[in-house]
């Protein structure tokens, strides 16, 4: 009776985890494609969406700073794990998930420099 009681708890774990870094992975293409579409549409001269883009993803880095830079879904899946691999709680490359903020900060800051420049400068 343990014994089986154990795989259903397993199993439910794994259900949750597997849940938990879809949801993740869902997110981070969210805000990775806000990231992408702050210089494109800034390029094709749609500032307001560039700007609300770049409100979106200013609110995400602030919830990230509140919690240690880390994403509150990071917490919920370590509860169904002991894993803590780089990508434990989501479905990315183990390189991309150690280098994500990192990569997406600099282009985040870079499509904002962009867009302001873009912004600033004369039509034509």
């Amino acid at each position: 009776m343990l014994a089986s009681r154990d795989r259903l708890c397993a199993v439910k774990a794994a259900t949750a985890l597997l849940v938990v870094k879809l949801m993740h992975t869902l997110v981070w293409a969210l805000f990775a494609g806000l990231i992408v579409a702050i210089p494109v549409a800034s390029l094709y001269g749609r500032h307001a969406i560039a700007a609300w883009s770049a409100t979106v993803v200013a609110v995400e880095v602030l919830i990230l700073a509140v919690n240690g830079f880390r994403c509150p879904l990071t917490a919920v899946a370590a509860r169904y794990t002991d894993d803590r691999r780089d990508n434990f709680d989501i479905f990315l490359p183990q390189w991309l998930a150690r280098h994500n903020k990192v990569i997406f900060g600099t282009l985040y800051l870079a499509g904002i420099a962009f867009s302001l420049a873009r912004w600033a400068l004369p039509a034509g």
